[in-house]
């Protein structure tokens, strides 16, 4: 009988996008996603490192399952990603039930050594300290039928003093362009029809390399590709964000006008404490040219609250750099010590009460710049790619739910007998500082003619999904 497994992810999307590798590896050695509600016979968390609250959701859910373990030997408990990397000698200390612990750069050996515990009855850990495969050459299992992710790179070349991840994911790899186009077109072939780009610092790409441009050109040569709807892409760094990439997103149809660039702070004093190497200035003309070029574009951000000397003026200037960016939406973090990088070390904190008061402030500052950008919205047409992991919100009303050309979610009262894979054309009526809502008036013509035949995708990318949390 074939043993079941299940995937818990934290953090960014490259997780999500290195789950469904541990979810493809595992298929592959014969396992089977779980029914939901059951118990799995091999758990695997995928971790993060970026903030504190990951560390604690993993040593909360180990703890969760440890009285299971005891019960049912059998059970195998995997941990890998960043945490797994950076923690390698705690993790078993504080949960020695643990059957395997894997790093960033050798999740293709989870199943051997899954078999491995199991015949040895101990515990196994391998944490390679670089890149033997690039990891998209590893068999992956969709959690979409029609969405999916693809690396253009991994590492990450900068130097923020705040974050661990260069270390734990190593120095930016750059994938041949062939490679990257050869995987874009296998998916549009198995039925995707919006692929979303991704690297720890997406529009660096070409460093490795030595071109500049390759992040453009590449942008480029995705709009090339017949079938392929939407082309989206994070995160990139303000840094190396170049008017040729402003030029190809405008020029190229199916790039979509959404642009996701991390802020930080806006004070230009804390950027410097963060070695962020950009200014308030810098930043703020990028979205000018953006917007420019792409009147209709959407910008959301990352925004990091209590970074250690932060003064109640520094995070006054980011109030107003959110006020003047007009973000569609940001994404605010308290600022936690992470061990290992320089902030960590910084004799400056910010008292907790104050990060906490600070936190408030900020998210409802943006929940009112958010709400307003999206008031400006109402009457207006949006094409809506409808999701089949958002699903419908409200059965009793019919209401469905996707994303809009640029990246925000909508829901939609549907009268066209829309279905996942869809475009629909939806009139906005009523909006929220999170969501646009609206009525449904076409379902629109994909690639492969009706929309309702666009949606034929191979059976294993949309049967039995295995379970996947983000955080």
């Amino acid at each position: 009988m074939s043993r079941t497994y299940l995937v818990e992810t934290y953090g960014c999307q490259m997780n999500v996008h290195d789950s469904e590798r541990i979810a493809g590896l595992l298929d592959e050695a014969g396992y089977i996603p779980v029914i939901p509600g059951d118990q799995a016979d091999v758990v695997v968390f995928n971790t993060c490192a970026v903030r504190e609250n990951a560390d604690n959701k993993l040593y909360g859910n180990l703890s969760f399952l440890a009285p299971i373990k005891k019960k049912n030997p059998a059970m195998q408990i995997a941990v890998g990603g960043c945490l797994a990397q950076k923690d390698q000698s705690i993790i078993l200390k504080k949960a020695p039930y643990v059957d395997v612990v894997f790093g960033t750069h050798n999740v293709g050996s989870l199943p051997v050594l899954l078999e491995r515990a199991r015949i040895e009855e101990e515990s196994q850990i391998e944490i390679l300290e670089a890149l033997e495969h690039f990891p998209s050459t590893l068999p992956a299992r969709r959690f979409s039928a029609f969405t999916s992710w693809v690396s253009i790179s991994v590492g990450c070349n900068n130097t923020c003093t705040f974050c661990i991840v260069p270390t734990l994911r190593g120095v930016e790899k750059d994938r041949p362009v062939a490679d990257i186009l050869t995987e874009m077109r296998a998916l549009v072939d198995q039925g995707v029809i919006e692929i979303t780009l991704l690297g720890q610092n997406v529009n660096a790409y070409g460093v490795e390399f030595g071109d500049r441009g390759a992040f453009a050109k590449l942008l480029r040569e995705a709009g090339k590709i017949d079938g392929l709807e939407r082309v989206r892409f994070m995160s990139p760094h303000p840094r190396d964000f170049t008017d040729d990439v402003i030029e190809a997103m405008a020029q190229t149809p199916n790039v979509m006008p959404h642009l996701h660039m991390p802020l930080q702070s806006g004070s230009d004093s804390i950027l410097q404490s963060m070695r962020r190497s950009y200014r308030t200035d810098k930043y703020l003309g990028i979205l000018e040219r953006v917007r420019n070029a792409m009147p209709e574009a959407m910008i959301t951000t990352d925004i990091i609250v209590g970074f250690p000397g932060e003064t109640e003026e520094d995070f006054l200037a980011t109030m107003d750099i959110a006020s003047q960016a007009r973000f569609a939406a940001a994404y605010t973090y308290k600022y936690s010590i992470r061990p290992g990088t320089p902030a960590g070390a910084m004799e400056n904190q910010v008292d907790e009460d104050v990060v906490g008061e600070r936190y408030t402030r900020l998210h409802e500052h943006q929940q009112r710049i958010s709400l307003s950008v999206n008031q400006e919205s109402i009457g207006s047409k949006h094409r809506v790619l409808v999701s089949e992991i958002e699903g419908r919100r409200d059965e009793a009303q019919s209401r469905m739910t996707g994303r809009s050309e640029d990246f925000r979610l909508v829901h939609f009262g549907d009268q066209t007998a829309a279905r996942p894979g869809d475009f629909v054309e939806v009139v906005i009526e009523e909006t929220s500082a999170h969501y646009l809502i609206g009525s449904s008036t076409d379902v629109i013509r994909t690639r492969g003619g009706d929309a309702h035949e666009s949606r034929t995708a191979p059976a294993s990318t949309t049967l039995g999904m295995p379970k996947v949390r983000t955080s």
